[in-house]
């Protein structure tokens, strides 16, 4: 992952985590979800010059890479001995 794309994720995230943070992801449509991020999602499609579906795509692909990194950390660390809860947490961030 580039920096740029960091950047991209973290500020979805971070934005997701404001407008989102009353709900409960698994009762709710992922349409609404998706309206919801919307605004930022143009926003950095509009600095970009890229269209929003792309930003959309991207987001999708970033958001899976870091999860899998994020799996990838959390096994390493329990073949490694390392699972205390307070390690796995911050891993999790």
């Amino acid at each position: 992952m580039t920096a740029e794309h960091a950047e991209i994720l973290n500020r979805i995230n971070t934005y997701a985590e404001k407008v989102l943070a009353d709900i409960d992801p698994q009762k709710t449509p992922i349409s609404y979800q998706l309206d919801a991020l919307r605004p930022v999602m143009e926003e950095i499609a509009k600095e970009k010059g890229m269209s929003i579906e792309d930003i959309f795509i991207l987001y999708m692909d970033l958001a899976s890479e870091a999860s899998v990194k994020a799996e990838e950390q959390f096994q390493e660390d329990l073949s490694n001995g390392n699972a205390d809860f307070s390690s796995i947490a911050n891993n999790l961030q």
